[in-house]
């Protein structure tokens, strides 16, 4: 089986076998020595370093955006996306954001140590006036802050 990691999951000692990849961007976040020496081991058996291709990533900014996640997507999350995607592979993650929008591309995800989240839909509200928006930010009619809150 394939698998695309995410970088939590070099911060722990998670069991796996199968095929493995990751991102040069998830790479770039291991920062400590723990998560370091995992990466080491790892590539020591087998771990693939590869980045995604840019039709994927375009297909996982516009589900993000679909899903209302866009805005706490970082880049390495939709680099880890986009790669499980190409693969056909599953992601190892306890990122709920990157979970949401995996599933709305029906990408398979193991958490590590969490729960599965739900797949859930985000509307975007004005604390002020009460508007609803696509994005958060501050609200163009009253100028209060727009929030995320689950639809």
């Amino acid at each position: 089986m394939k698998y695309v990691l995410d970088a939590s999951f070099f911060f722990a000692d998670y069991p796996v076998t199968g095929e493995l990849y990751t991102t040069p961007s998830v790479i770039e976040e291991l920062v400590d020595f723990s998560s370091k020496c995992r990466y080491d081991l790892l590539t020591g058996a087998g771990l693939v370093v590869r980045s995604p291709g840019p039709g994927e990533l375009a297909s996982v900014r516009g589900t993000a955006q679909k899903t209302g996640d866009a805005p706490v997507i970082s880049a390495t999350d939709t680099d880890v996306l986009a790669l499980a995607m190409e693969l056909e592979a599953t992601i190892r993650t306890d990122d709920f954001a990157i979970e949401n929008v995996a599933a709305g591309l029906g990408i398979p995800v193991e958490p590590l140590r969490q729960r599965a989240a739900k797949p859930v839909r985000w509307k975007y509200r004005c604390s002020g006036c009460g508007r609803y928006f696509r994005t958060d930010g501050e609200c163009p009619v009253c100028g209060a802050k727009i929030k995320r809150k689950l639809k």
